[in-house]
């Protein structure tokens, strides 16, 4: 059994009509409760539950800061290559998009973690565009070696992989995996990703237990918000995380909360998420996992970001490039292909700051192998 036996028990559901009949009664019945079931989760996406935000959001910061305290990880993401085989619609990075592409070489790959390493940093995120040809598990083992003299913990962001693979790179120091199924409509899934190995829905959804079985330390999913209708996204998000925790109870489950940005292409999400939604995504899987680690992006900008950090986010990326070579690029040199527009381009010690003076504890390095 896997989570898509979980999920092909859920997926024909009439989510919709089944949301629309979430009454006042079922909300303030799931905030009495010490811990929720489904329904519950459910019934915190509802539209109506948008009436309830405030004691949600009371809620979600008793149970963070029970089980997290006041500490703000950060971690910077390097993007090593942009080549891709893929063609999915939402991505600057697809195939369809006829731009010059760039492979970091090893020692291009140490001057950006030496760039980075040097604002404190020791938490890295690896990605790559979803090329197995250009960046073969080989390349990324490579950049492993090279990340692990300068930062204490390595996650990787790539094509989904096998057992096998992630064990391969467990082995030479990479202890995180995030990956975002994008979207949980299987239907729409295949529409916006019409060629490629991406489009195997399945063996990109199962990619999360690989990896955890892989003996990955920490494994982060997410949708990609704005795709398709976002509560039933987050509802299998939330559900995903679940089944992850209690199969792999010595894995640190995470969740990212990321909606499009402005990308190169023309493609158009089906579903709007405000930052009202977004602020209910939140407390919604903060109350249904209470120990669950939820990620925010520089997709977000900074005002939004300060807000949303005591609902129930714990860890942040911090100073982002998105980019291959982005951190090092000289002055005049021709602008990389970005992933995606960057929304807060405050600087690591900017953002520090400000978490201090909100009352939160940056957290540059929380962990170290081997220990």
């Amino acid at each position: 059994m896997s989570f898509y036996d979980v999920f092909c028990r859920y997926r024909n559901s009439e989510w919709e009509a089944v949301l629309a009949a979430v009454s006042g009664a079922d909300i303030e019945r799931a905030l009495q409760r010490e811990f929720l079931d489904f329904s519950d989760f459910l019934a915190l996406l509802s539209p109506e539950a948008e009436r309830y935000l405030e004691p949600m959001a009371q809620r979600a910061r008793e149970l963070t800061l029970r089980y997290f305290g006041r500490a703000i990880q950060l971690y910077a993401p390097i993007y090593v290559s942009d080549y891709c085989e893929n063609a999915c619609l939402y991505c600057s990075f697809s195939a369809r998009n006829q731009r010059e592409r760039k492979r970091l070489s090893l020692e291009e790959v140490d001057r950006e973690a030496k760039c980075i390493a040097e604002t404190g940093l020791r938490h890295i995120l690896m990605l790559t565009g979803e090329s197995k040809k250009m960046s073969p598990v080989g390349y990324l083992r490579d950049c492993t070696r090279v990340l692990k003299r300068r930062f204490s913990s390595v996650a990787v962001e790539v094509y989904a992989l096998s057992e096998g693979d992630y064990a391969e790179l467990v082995s030479e120091g990479v202890d995180g995996l995030t990956l975002y199924q994008e979207t949980y409509d299987e239907d729409l899934y295949r529409i916006i990703h019409p060629s490629g190995r991406k489009r195997d829905f399945r063996f990109r959804l199962e990619a999360p237990e690989r990896g955890a079985a892989a003996r990955m330390r920490q494994v982060n999913i997410g949708a990609l918000l704005g795709l398709a209708d976002w509560r039933q996204d987050v509802l299998f998000v939330g559900l995903h995380a679940r089944y992850l925790q209690e199969q792999f109870p010595d894995v640190e489950i995470g969740a990212s909360v990321p909606r499009l940005r402005p990308f190169v292409g023309s493609f158009q999400g089906s579903c709007r998420v405000s930052d009202k939604n977004m602020v209910q995504i939140i407390l919604a899987l903060r109350l249904f996992i209470p120990r669950l680690g939820i990620a925010l992006s520089t997709r977000e900008d900074s005002r939004f970001r300060d807000n949303l950090i005591p609902l129930g986010i714990t860890r942040m990326s911090a100073g982002s490039a998105t980019s291959v070579g982005g951190y090092t690029k000289a002055a005049g040199q021709n602008e990389g292909l970005p992933q995606f527009e960057i929304a807060d381009s405050r600087t690591i010690p900017e953002i520090m700051a400000r978490l201090r003076e909100k009352g939160y504890e940056p957290v540059l390095n929380d962990w170290i192998a081997g220990l």
